[in-house]
């Protein structure tokens, strides 16, 4: 249940309606750590209209620190950018207008979810820590339609699914990025909300930016209003994924078909970059000028994995005709199937649909290629979805 901190008695019992009984009110910020500190299960405090602003950022500031599960919803009669930017600074989770009973309830649910699964963390002794070391892998195709968010998807979803894998998926693509559509998911958290978080971004933090797909694919949404995108700069974009490095096993980053600040400073820190192309000439001339690109700023070849979409179409181009004019073989071979364009209108990965479909092992292949060498997957990858992957070349 959640602790409502409200000194006004017309307002608490507001803010307690929706709850029924199922909420503990309290006068004052002192009485919530009391029972915070009664009751280590409590996980979401909700900091009424009538507190005063800086008791409660101070209050979110400490509890960040010594209650890290614990999170912060604050009310506000008037809802700012400037009230919004100090109360993410200080950790609170939320901040929603007074009043408004179902963005209360949406804002709680949220914030039970994100607590509930720090502790689940901490309890099992998994939570990140400054010690992980995951692997960030970075989609680029500098031609639309090679099948790239679909990929990041469907390898998402893949390592997500298999025990003990954390794995965060980054839309990248600010302006007209699809995760959130192809998963089916609802950006009520965006990488816009990092703003505020910028040079002080912590682990608690990162988790409030957090929308979970029910696989267990954690991800980072793209904006969804125009002229949000604006707002992100390639620091921002080198912090976050600084952040997610360290709490999560593998960090798939999903960017658009253009060298942006923003996916350059994603591929400064990426361990593997991922370079899709289907059998179609202008796609490989992208992919060609890419390479020399990468070359010219000095990526390491041996970084790379170039993935051929589409591969068995008969386009007039053969796996050979690509592979020399690429100047290196096709770490996987993906096979064209219209069951993949399907499952996208479904919402639902062809890898969770049909872990068996040829896409699907070969989406296998390929996590099998972004996590060699990672002791943290290493285990996984011996389980019976990668087992299966290995069979023949792509």
């Amino acid at each position: 249940m959640p602790v409502i901190c409200e000194p006004d008695d017309s307002a608490a019992r507001r803010l307690a309606a929706g709850f029924r009984e199922h909420a503990h009110v309290v006068r004052t910020l002192r009485a919530v750590d009391e029972r915070l500190a009664a009751d280590p299960e409590e996980l979401v405090v909700i900091i009424g209209p009538s507190v005063e602003l800086t008791g409660a950022i101070t209050f979110a500031a400490a509890r960040r620190a010594d209650h890290p599960h614990v999170g912060v919803v604050l009310v506000r009669e008037r809802v700012d950018v400037a009230v919004m930017g100090e109360a993410m600074r200080a950790g609170v989770r939320e901040v929603v207008p007074d009043r408004d009973f179902q963005a209360l309830m949406d804002a709680c649910r949220r914030c039970w979810e994100v607590s509930r699964g720090i502790q689940r963390a901490g309890r099992a002794e998994a939570a990140p820590s400054p010690g992980r070391d995951g692997r960030i892998v970075v989609l680029f195709a500098a031609k639309g339609g090679c099948g790239k968010t679909v990929l990041a998807t469907n390898l998402g979803v893949a390592l997500a699914e298999r025990e003990g894998l954390q794995v965060c998926l980054v839309d990248l693509d600010l302006a007209f990025g699809d995760v959130a559509i192809t998963l089916r998911l609802s950006p009520q958290r965006t990488i816009v909300h990092a703003v505020p978080m910028a040079g002080r971004m912590d682990e608690t933090g990162v988790q409030s930016l957090l929308v979970r797909h029910e696989t267990g694919l954690a991800t980072v949404l793209a904006p969804v209003s125009p002229g949000e995108s604006e707002q992100i700069s390639g620091p921002l974009v080198t912090e976050l994924l600084g952040m997610l490095k360290r709490s999560f096993d593998v960090v798939i980053v999903d960017t658009p078909s253009q060298l942006s600040e923003h996916v350059l400073a994603a591929m400064d820190v990426a361990d593997r970059h991922l370079l899709p192309v289907v059998p179609e000439v202008t796609a490989l001339k992208g992919l060609r000028v890419t390479l020399d690109m990468l070359d010219l700023l000095g990526y390491p070849a041996g970084a790379r994995s170039f993935l051929l979409n589409r591969a068995d179409i008969k386009a007039g181009l053969s796996v050979a005709d690509v592979e020399k004019v690429v100047g290196a073989p096709a770490t996987v071979l993906l096979p064209h199937s219209q069951d993949v364009p399907a499952s996208v209108n479904r919402g639902v990965p062809l890898v969770r649909q049909d872990p068996g479909h040829a896409f699907s092992q070969a989406v296998g292949r390929v996590a099998l290629a972004v996590t060699e060498g990672n002791e943290a997957v290493r285990g996984a990858a011996r389980r019976g979805f990668f087992r299966r992957s290995k069979a023949g070349r792509g």
